[in-house]
């Protein structure tokens, strides 16, 4: 389960991500936010609408961690679903606002956050038990794979290498741990170890960006040498 400190260093990945996420959507208009994105079943509105409404869940968890207070970072997946639902029907104009000022309150509440909270252990909506540096991994994640959900020509191979770096060691955990999972190795180019599943079994090699598509979901294997299994779901 991947985390990373609450440093300058953290908060400009973040920073980087968001403001290429806004530069490329910033000229979306009605037409572009209803077209499908990549994720079945929802629009890129609904993609938008998920980003915009996360940032806001994830601070309730960074209250929880400022105050003692259990507070969730969603009521229900019901009510989740609803939000995202409702954000993705708004004109074009509203909703990348809505984008735009939740990450920017994101950034001031994580800047903010007292240093003591940053200790604290809170549940986010995954289930796992965590200190909020975790919530800034997954802010990273989403930020940078819902940036290749959108489909405006944003890909895994276009995702910064720190953030990269970031949200590869959080699905390889993930896989570590996970039910399921087949026996696997997986290698760079050059041959260096990135993970091995299980008892190794059979090498699959590719670069980080390859690897990442294929273990998050968002490629069959495109451009991996050896032959990649499935894979148990991701989230």
């Amino acid at each position: 389960m991947k985390e990373i400190p609450p440093t300058p260093e953290s908060f400009e990945v973040i920073a980087a991500a968001t403001d290429a996420l806004l530069a490329g959507v910033a000229g979306l208009d009605d037409k572009d936010i209803a077209a499908p994105s990549r994720l079945p079943g929802w629009t890129r509105g609904h993609v938008l609408s998920h980003l915009a409404r996360q940032a806001p869940a994830l601070e309730r968890l960074l209250e929880w961690a400022r105050t003692g207070v259990e507070t969730a970072q969603y009521p229900s997946r019901a009510a989740r679903n609803a939000e995202i639902e409702a954000g993705a029907q708004g004109p074009a104009a509203t909703l990348l606002t809505d984008v735009r000022t939740s990450a920017a309150h994101f950034r001031r509440t994580i800047e903010e956050l007292p240093a003591p909270a940053w200790k604290a252990t809170v549940r986010p909506f995954t289930g796992e038990l965590c200190t909020p540096c975790r919530i800034l991994v997954i802010r990273i994640r989403e930020l940078v794979l819902h940036h290749v959900d959108l489909d405006i020509g944003y890909d895994v191979a276009d995702i910064p290498e720190p953030a990269r770096r970031i949200v590869l060691d959080d699905v390889l955990g993930y896989y570590a741990e996970a039910e399921g999972t087949p026996d696997v190795t997986l290698r760079d180019p050059e041959g260096a170890l990135l993970g091995r599943f299980g008892t190794g079994g059979p090498a699959v090699s590719g670069t980080p960006a390859d690897l990442l598509a294929w273990l998050s979901g968002r490629s069959t294997g495109t451009g991996l040498t050896g032959q990649p299994p499935a894979l148990p779901p991701w989230l």
